[in-house]
Formats: structure tokens, C-alpha cells, sequence
């Protein structure tokens, strides 16, 4: 195999935002060592300069309608690789923001944390883009450098420490399994490029090959079995970086789980809907069923960001393109109500020192704006309309309906039931219960701005989702050739299109 490494200026223009990136973290990089009387929350507004012209950056690719390839196709430029780019990016500006107040309690290596930050996200912009076997493996483990370092960072911490083995040993072990799915694969097919294996004939070591990408995938985005690292790392982490860790890497995750299953296994589907359909019911069902017995609200959202994910999943078992606009718009829905969930935790917990949802007895009398804020992201991730979590898993279901996954289905809809009961457990705290301590609880500026994104974000995709529908809708339009038999008219249901 041969690769064609050359570039041209339109080449250097599709990496663009990447190059951009890459020089910005540098920047932040140097100024934390070369002016140390700088206020380090100064290097978080430098980071978020630098995430939103990236941002623009992006949106005017996919205005303009900027697209191609590089390397050989291994690195790709599409609507839906935008998408994604465009979620990391958003993800990581609101993570910046609410870990200005965080970062300010460490003793140390302040202004390194915002650059492993920025360099976790450029690693996860390019994992969007990754269009053959090799790419996923290099961006995948780029991206998580960065995490090893930060899930350990309070180094005087034990549940730190903790976290940060766990979470390097099975982040290897993953990565093993994915190298070596992917020898299975190229010694079978010869192939790297996703599109070239569609015509692939199936045999024993290709199967293996891909269910060993799919395990290392799978621990990615934590799907059951292969979720063993997210509780005690949500739980020792930094609560900011819990927070990048729920959502970010999950959505690059996705990028690569889509063009693998859509494009690569595309003429495989009867085979791998049936595992996608388990992967999915054990997540769901696990994740909210370990989550009802939890004491601890980083732990609680550990468990619900696993059985989150087993709904994100019912949109790839679909297998049609409907199935893949349910998949873009819910994570779309999740990224405002979890990351909004999440700086609620992150305020409380600095203002009070303590993640125990104990601790949250009688929120609403010394803070009614978190307790206003999270009571509205809890019931968005169950699914209460008319907030973003009900037209997700609303667009999710349809997309299950017309493939005829009835029992996915009935199987989603018991875990809205069962999910209610924990979530409104915190609520019941926040209410009814009384403070243990009444003394009022003061919120900070970025802090407040992250909040009220989150909020913004999950009330107008619940009341008015039509232009978020038509962006992911046109993000996936290299897929409409897989649209089921039963998908010829759009719903009456939703004015969903796809």
C-alpha cells in the first residue's frame, strides 16, 4: 500500500481549523510559561478565543460547503464530520467555563490543565474526520493522552490516583483490542478505507476483527460490558473533566461507530443489528437500574450516561438514515442537558465541597437557580416533554419503529420509567427536604453562563427543534441511500425529515 502524502493550498485549507487549532494550544501553552504572573483564568478566556474562531471556522466550512479528502481518504471532510467537530468544540468551550472556579483550588499545573483541555479536543476534532482503520486507531489515542493525564490530575487526591489507573489500564487494554481488530480486518479484506470494505465477503477473522473495534469502541462510550472504567472515574476525576469525559469523547466516538457501521458493514446489517440491539438493552437497563442505589451525584450521572448511551444506540441498530439524524440530534439534546447537569455539580460542589447527593437537601432555598436549572436537565434526560430529552428519544423511537425493533422499544420505554424514579429522587431533595446548612449559595459569572447555555439550549430544542432537525438532517445526506422500506414519508408524528 502506497500513500500519497503531498499537499496543495486546498488541501491546507480543509485542515484548517485543525491547523488553527494546533497553533492556538501552543500559544496558550507558551504564555502560561513565558508570563507566570499571569492569572491563570486569563488562559481560559485565551483557550476560549481560540475554540470559538475554530467554531467559526467551522461554521463557515459547512455554510460554504467546503468538502474533501485527504491522505488517500483517510482523512475526510463532510457535512457530518463538521457536526462533530462543531460538538467537540461547543463542548469544550462550556467545559472551559465552568472550570474557571475549579481550577482556581488546585495547588499546582494550573495553566497546563487548559492545555491538555485544547489538545483532547483537537484530538477528538480529528477523530471526526478519521475515514479508515488506521486514523481511528492514531486519533483515538491522541484524544485520550490527554484524559490519562487529567483524570489524575489532583495528584494528592487518592480517588484521583485511583481513577487515573483504572481508567490508563483499561484505556490500553482497549487500545490493544483495537490494533488488533484491525490487524484481523486488513489481513482479511486488505483494506483500510471504510468504503473499500463494503464488498468484503464475510469470514471468521473479519468478524472477529470488527467485534474486537466494536469492544474498544464500546469502551469509548461506555456501553455495557464495556463500562467498567466510568463510575470510579467520574468519581475521582476533577468534576470539569468528568464533565468533558460524559460528553465529547462519546460524540467523536460516534462519528467513527457510524461510518463503520454505515459504510463499512453497510451490506452486513441483518448480522450486526442483533448485537447492537443487546449492547443496547444492557446499557439501558444496567445503567438505570445500578443508578437507582447510588449516594453520590457524579456516580448517579455515571450510571445515567450509560444508559443514555443504550438509547443512542437504538439510532444505530435502526441502521437507515433516519437512524443516524435520531443519533446526531440526541446527542445534541444530551450535550446541553448533561453538560448542564454537570456545572450544577461542579457549582455546588466547589461552593460546598462535597458531591454527596445528601448534600443537596433544600438546594432550592440556598441557591433557587441551580435547583431551578437542574430540576430542568434531570427531566430533560428522562425524556419530559417539552424539553430537548422528550423530541430525542421521541426521534430515536421512530427511527426503531420503522425498522420494526419493537422490543427495543418497549425495553426504552420501561427505562424512562425507571430512570424517573432516581432523577426525581434528587429533585425530591432539592424541594422538599431541609438544608442541612441554610446559608445562601453565590454563583459565579462563567459559572452562570454555563447554565444558562444549557438551559437555552435544552428548552429551545424541546419547544422549537426544526432548525437543529434540518442541520442533522443535512449532515447525514450519505446516508439516504440506507433509508428503510417503511421510510419513503416522513412521520406524522414529527416534522422530522431524513
Amino acid at each position: 500500500m502506497t500513500f500519497n502524502l503531498t499537499m496543495t493550498g486546498s488541501d491546507l485549507l480543509l485542515l484548517l481549523p485543525e491547523i488553527f487549532l494546533t497553533f492556538w494550544l501552543c500559544v496558550v501553552l507558551i504564555a502560561d510559561f513565558a508570563l507566570p504572573k499571569l492569572p491563570k483564568e486569563q488562559l481560559a478566556y485565551l483557550s476560549i478565543g481560540g475554540l470559538v474562531v475554530t467554531l467559526g471556522c467551522l461554521i463557515w466550512f459547512d455554510s460554504a460547503g467546503i468538502s474533501g479528502t485527504l491522505f488517500n481518504r483517510m482523512f475526510v471532510v463532510d457535512r457530518m464530520a463538521l457536526f462533530f467537530k462543531t460538538f467537540v468544540v461547543g463542548a469544550t468551550v462550556l467545559v472551559i467555563l465552568a472550570s474557571i472556579d475549579y481550577v482556581q483550588r488546585f495547588r499546582f499545573f494550573k495553566g497546563e490543565y487548559y492545555f491538555l483541555i485544547l489538545m483532547s479536543a483537537l484530538g477528538m476534532m480529528f477523530m471526526a474526520s478519521a475515514n479508515d482503520l488506521l486514523s481511528v486507531f492514531i486519533t483515538l489515542e491522541f484524544s485520550t493522552f490527554g484524559f490519562y493525564v487529567l483524570v489524575a490530575y489532583l495528584r494528592d487526591d487518592m480517588a484521583s490516583n485511583e481513577a487515573g489507573l483504572k481508567f490508563f489500564i483499561l484505556g490500553v487494554f482497549a487500545a490493544g483490542l483495537l490494533a488488533y481488530g484491525i490487524s484481523l480486518v486488513y489481513g482479511e479484506t486488505g483494506k483500510l478505507v471504510f468504503a473499500d470494505m463494503t464488498d468484503a465477503s464475510t469470514t471468521p477473522g473479519l468478524a472477529i476483527g470488527f467485534l474486537l473495534i466494536f469492544a474498544a469502541l464500546g469502551f469509548k462510550i461506555g456501553a455495557v460490558p464495556f463500562h467498567a472504567w466510568i463510575p470510579d472515574t467520574y468519581h475521582g476525576a476533577p468534576t470539569p473533566v468528568t464533565a468533558f469525559l460524559s460528553i465529547a469523547p462519546k460524540g467523536a466516538a460516534f462519528a467513527i461507530l457510524i461510518r463503520t457501521f454505515y459504510v463499512a458493514l453497510a451490506t452486513f446489517k441483518p448480522t450486526w443489528v442483533l448485537l447492537l440491539v443487546g449492547v443496547s438493552i444492557l446499557s439501558m437497563t444496567y445503567g438505570n437500574i445500578v443508578a437507582i442505589a447510588q449516594r453520590n451525584i457524579k456516580r448517579l450521572l455515571a450510571y445515567s450516561g450509560i444508559a443514555q448511551i443504550g438509547n443512542v444506540l437504538i439510532g444505530l441498530a435502526a441502521g437507515t438514515k433516519m437512524g443516524s439524524d435520531a443519533i446526531l440530534f440526541y446527542l445534541l439534546t444530551y450535550l446541553f442537558a448533561n453538560l448542564g447537569a454537570f456545572a450544577v455539580v461542579i457549582a455546588v460542589g466547589t461552593l460546598i465541597g462535597s458531591d454527596e447527593i445528601e448534600d443537596y437537601n433544600g438546594l432550592n432555598r440556598r441557591s433557587p437557580f441551580l435547583a431551578f436549572a437542574m430540576l430542568i436537565f434531570l427531566l430533560s434526560l428522562a425524556g419530559v416533554p417539552p424539553l430537548a430529552g422528550f423530541i430525542g428519544k421521541l426521534y430515536i423511537f421512530v427511527a426503531a419503529i420503522q425498522e420494526g425493533l419493537y422490543t427495543l422499544i418497549l425495553v426504552g420505554l420501561a427505562n424512562i420509567v425507571i430512570s424517573m424514579y432516581y432523577y426525581l429522587v434528587v429533585v425530591k431533595k432539592m424541594y422538599i427536604n431541609e438544608p442541612i446548612d441554610p446559608s445562601p449559595l453565590v454563583v459565579s459569572g462563567p459559572m452562570k453562563a454555563v447554565v444558562y447555555v444549557g438551559l437555552a439550549g435544552t428548552l429551545i430544542l424541546g419547544i422549537y427543534p426544526q432548525p437543529f432537525i434540518d442541520w442533522v438532517v443535512a449532515a447525514t445526506l450519505m446516508f439516504s441511500h440506507l433509508a428503510g422500506p417503511s421510510a419513503s414519508a416522513t412521520p406524522p408524528l414529527l416534522p422530522f425529515g431524513g
